[in-house]
């Protein structure tokens, strides 16, 4: 990564309402490449809707989302589609029809890239598999490796633990530091689990309709950072802190 590297996402002045509510208001922030940036925030505080907004599955009502190269999206409850008929090959596969179109025929170059995402995810000797048969973080790889397959410059995932045991956790965070720091991907994730959130990643943005911070997780621990997104009464442990 450079000294100085570029901003590869760019958010000016984002707002958006729904059933007359607001949901996120006047939202500004950048993104560098290479950055492993964590989403937090509470429930109904804007985090999935922010993140859909990112990727053009919702429209903002006002303000301007910029986007410097492509985007792969691991949307929550990838662990509802574990009993789908198909087999890990064929999920990874779906993922590259983003990038060539869904008639095109795959060539070389395309088969190249799913196999190249199905060995950076270590799902190749499992690409024969049903998905059905996997475990819960196996799961999780192969949809982080069927957006891989569309080579983004970004991945974005949303609550991507959820549904994996603690020991899958700790690999499966290794794995997403791996493709942040030796693959040179940009990683950003929504997570509910602040104690993971502000031990894995390099910055943080904090979000509860507004923009409470964005910065590194030891500026996110400051009492009123904290309050302004859980309120006054929130008591938790931060190990290691």
């Amino acid at each position: 990564m450079s000294v100085n590297p570029p901003i590869c996402l760019e958010l000016k002045n984002i707002n958006f309402t729904y059933n007359n509510q607001p949901v996120l208001e006047n939202i500004s922030f950048s993104v560098k490449t290479g950055e492993y940036l964590g989403i937090i925030g509470p429930n109904g505080g804007g985090k999935t809707t922010l993140l859909k907004i990112i990727v053009r599955l919702l429209k903002p009502d006002s303000g301007t989302v910029k986007i410097f190269g492509t985007i792969g999206y691991v949307p929550q409850r990838t662990q509802t589609l574990a009993n789908f008929p198909a087999t890990v090959e064929e999920i990874v596969m779906s993922g590259r029809t983003t990038t060539i179109g869904l008639f095109r025929r795959f060539l070389a170059q395309d088969r190249l890239a799913i196999k190249r995402a199905l060995e950076v995810t270590d799902l190749l000797e499992y690409r024969t598999k049903l998905i059905s048969q996997l475990s819960g973080g196996q799961l999780q790889r192969v949809f982080i490796a069927r957006a891989l397959a569309g080579e983004p410059k970004i991945l974005i995932l949303d609550e991507p633990s959820v549904g994996v045991d603690i020991v899958a956790q700790e690999k499966f965070y290794s794995f997403i530091e791996h493709l942040n720091i030796n693959q040179g991907l940009t990683i950003i994730f929504v997570s509910h689990d602040i104690d993971v959130v502000a031990h894995e990643v390099k910055s943080l943005l904090c979000l509860n309709r507004h923009l409470i911070c964005h910065g590194t997780p030891q500026e996110f621990m400051k009492k009123e950072h904290l309050e302004k997104l859980y309120g006054k009464k929130l008591k938790f442990i931060l190990h290691g802190h």
